[in-house]
């Protein structure tokens, strides 16, 4: 599918964005080892999440649609075993984080997934995996897992990824003893929090985080929140047009999430959060961002990359208004995401007329510059094409982007929201 995006002179109005996405996938999964049914409010109906869902089910999850955005999630005693494969379509978080709940049951089951998904790396997850007693084959999809009976351990991550760090501590729910996680910096703990809402034990220390063996948790009620990577796209929107006020109702807000409330806080650009409020751990507010008088630049990396790594590729467009250089260090993780995101990103906004110089783990953007419309090839990754929508909205002339299809699994409706909110 190709977008055309041609200029705006404005973002105005109020939005909810889509559901978060890492909690969605977590609500399916966890409601399948709950003692009790749940019930899930306001999941993000996108691909990915879907293929959670059905992925579930193949364990033997069942579910009942209560309404168009409502379901009740009634788990299995013991979890069945699979036919066939399972399709994790285009789902780091779905095979990463499954592979952990399967490895300490008794089961053996096979995960793939896209093309995309099928580069990825697994190794990650299988090393603390395999340390546990699992037995795991495939360094890259699709990996083949058999579960047993595993044993605490006391792990130390080499990097900062929620997914590792939740693939363990999961496998750790039914381990022997106690199973910990060391991490270099503080990642995402959207585990850590709905575990502890679901009634498990779940204990931090400093950057490391453990859980005994053998414990189990109720069912839950959650209305799923809105996913700040998703409204990352807008919000930048907003800070390049002039004249224009986003609000962004009913957004998760997650202090291990608001990276990229830090770089609108360096770059000066006006926004705040309001009515904080919590679901199942998760705090919940509203949030307005407003154009800046100038745009200051701004720099990423150490420990504040893992709170803002999705949405690098839209930062990388705000860095072309910004007066000077900015620059983004310490995000190799890039490179392995659904594309070489370094790469596309650099590229696309040179051929938009933007100055950027890469490295092996980030990139530095001078602006400000004024830029001229391109076409883009997605190659099938979501935030790229989303990206490049946001820089089209400043681009002189008329932005195609190839492989849009792809925004559908994480932000459906972003182009009609898209022109709902824009000002001619």
């Amino acid at each position: 599918m190709r977008l055309t995006v041609t200029p705006i002179s404005a973002i105005q109005g109020a939005f909810r964005p889509p559901s978060d996405k890492s909690l969605t996938h977590r609500a399916y999964m966890f409601a399948g080892f709950a003692s009790s049914e749940s019930i899930v409010r306001n999941p993000l109906r996108g691909e990915d999440c879907e293929d959670t869902l059905r992925a579930m089910i193949h364990l033997g999850l069942r579910h009942e649609m209560l309404g168009p955005n409502e379901l009740r999630l009634i788990p299995t005693s013991e979890w069945m075993q699979p036919n066939l494969p399972i399709d994790c379509g285009n789902s780091g978080t779905t095979m990463r984080l499954l592979a952990g709940l399967i490895s300490c049951r008794p089961l053996t089951v096979e995960l793939f997934g896209d093309a995309s998904l099928s580069k990825r790396p697994m190794g990650r997850i299988a090393a603390p995996l395999k340390l546990m007693g699992a037995e795991i084959e495939g360094d890259r999809p699709p990996i083949r897992i058999k579960g047993t009976q595993l044993q605490g351990i006391d792990y130390v991550s080499p990097v900062a990824s929620a997914q590792v760090k939740s693939c363990t501590l999961l496998a750790g729910l039914r381990a022997s003893g106690t199973t910990s996680v060391t991490e270099p910096s503080l990642s995402r703990d959207h585990t850590e929090r709905m575990l502890r809402a679901m009634g498990f034990s779940v204990i931090t220390d400093g950057l490391k985080v453990s859980v005994e063996g053998g414990q189990s948790g109720q069912g839950f009620e959650f209305n799923v929140p809105g996913d700040i990577s998703s409204a990352a796209f807008f919000m930048v929107a907003a800070a390049i047009l002039p004249g224009s006020r986003l609000e962004v109702n009913e957004l998760s807000v997650n202090p291990t999430r608001t990276g990229i409330l830090d770089v609108l806080t360096q770059c000066q650009i006006p926004h705040g959060i309001f009515d904080i409020r919590e679901e199942l751990g998760e705090p919940v507010g509203d949030l307005v961002v407003q154009t800046a008088a100038q745009l200051q630049p701004f720099e990423i990396k150490g420990d504040l990359v893992p709170r803002l790594i999705d949405e690098i590729p839209v930062l990388a467009v705000l860095a072309t208004q910004c007066e000077g250089t900015s620059i983004i260090r310490d995000a190799k993780e890039l490179r392995v995401k659904e594309s070489d995101r370094i790469e596309l990103v650099a590229d696309g906004l040179r051929r938009m007329g933007a100055t950027v110089e890469t490295f092996e783990d980030g990139m530095a953007i001078t602006g400000p510059t004024r830029l001229t419309a391109t076409h883009i090839d997605a190659h099938g990754d979501h935030r790229i094409a989303m990206a490049f929508a946001i820089a089209g909205l400043i681009a002189e002339g008329v932005t195609e982007i190839d492989g849009a299809d792809s925004i559908a699994t994480s932000f459906p409706g972003f182009e009609s929201e898209l022109a709902r909110l824009s000002l001619a």
